[in-house]
């Protein structure tokens, strides 16, 4: 991106519900949640071809459970792994040298378990899959059961969940929902949803310690939070939040030494429910898709003091999900 300014490059129809998306390590492949007209959801593989500027559709497997609503890719490009919302599972799928999604090897399924919060935390509701920065374990959040999940992962094995799994339990009622690392690889930030609030943690081998809770919103708002999405600029000195509900907003943190975090502003989305965002390699703009409102914001990121001026913005039907990717 060099002015900010999103133009349509191509696109393919004919997908239903394709509600998150990630990028092969290569960029040649996408891979995309998407929600078929069974009591299952499923998961999608795409070809994009550069220089002509074309995705082509290659397969979609059932996804293993209900809901899929995160996807996420080994730096191998060999392995794709899945959360399933609405009944608590999660899957890995071997991943073809064409690209194509082959059928899950591990598909693990969580009952019983829930939270403080009834209406959302009846049982298990795993929001995302997220992959240590070495890429030698993963992450699953569970929202339902306010559970950090993680298991090691061997790449080079037939089944690369290593088992049993491990666990880090979040505050009652918080609700994790996605997770992102600091470029440095040391510090690992949690979004909860439900508490609208970010867990802050030293991680070291696979293990996260508990090292900070900072509210996404101030101090005079006292519900209806709904937390969604989290990244870290590329220096890894800014941390930024989005904020639906009441909110609407990108809440804007300050990187501290020892990474830990100090909020230091608010800029609005322009739109309702920002689902997801991204932040282009360069640092210097930030994209939101906001969903309820149809548009996606781009908006200028001054590398010295972390705030955001909005440079584009252009209406996009239910647009869910952004990722960047240099080719």
């Amino acid at each position: 991106m060099h002015s900010g300014k999103l133009q349509k490059v191509t696109e393919t129809k004919g997908v239903f519900n394709p509600s998150f998306i990630t990028l092969s390590p290569n960029g040649k492949f996408l891979y995309a949640c998407t929600d078929a007209k069974t009591p299952t959801g499923s998961v999608s593989s795409f070809e994009f071809n550069s220089s002509k500027k074309e995705l082509k559709f290659l397969n979609s497997r059932p996804s293993g459970g209900e809901n899929p609503v995160y996807v996420a890719v080994h730096e191998s490009g060999r392995w794709l792994a899945n959360a399933n919302y609405n009944d608590g599972s999660l899957s890995i799928f071997p991943i073809s040298k064409e690209g194509m999604i082959m059928p899950f090897v591990q598909n693990i399924h969580y009952t019983g378990e829930g939270s403080l919060n009834t209406k959302r935390q009846d049982h298990s509701h795993v929001h995302s899959a997220v992959f240590s920065p070495d890429f030698k374990y993963i992450y699953f959040l569970d929202l339902g059961s306010d559970k950090i999940r993680s298991f090691q992962f061997n790449s080079t094995k037939k089944e690369p969940l290593g088992m049993p799994e491990t666990f880090v339990k979040t505050s009652p009622g918080s609700g994790p929902r996605h997770l992102s690392f600091h470029p440095n690889g040391n510090t690992a930030y949690s979004i909860e949803e439900l508490s609208g609030e970010i867990s802050v943690y030293k991680n070291a081998s696979g293990k996260l310690e508990f090292l900070q809770k900072i509210k996404t919103h101030p101090d005079d708002l006292k519900e209806g939070f709904e937390s969604s999405d989290v990244h870290v600029s590329p220096d890894g000195k800014f941390l930024y939040a989005t904020n639906r509900g009441n909110e609407n907003n990108i809440a804007i943190f300050a990187v501290k030494e020892d990474g830990t975090l100090k909020n230091i502003g608010y800029e609005s989305v322009l739109g309702k429910h920002p689902r997801t965002f991204a932040i282009d390699p360069s640092g210097n703009y930030l994209i939101v898709a906001n969903v309820n409102s149809s548009n996606a914001v781009v908006f200028r990121r001054d590398i010295k003091t972390g705030m955001l001026t909005k440079t584009h913005d252009v209406s996009m039907e239910n647009v869910t999900c952004v990722q960047i990717k240099k080719i």
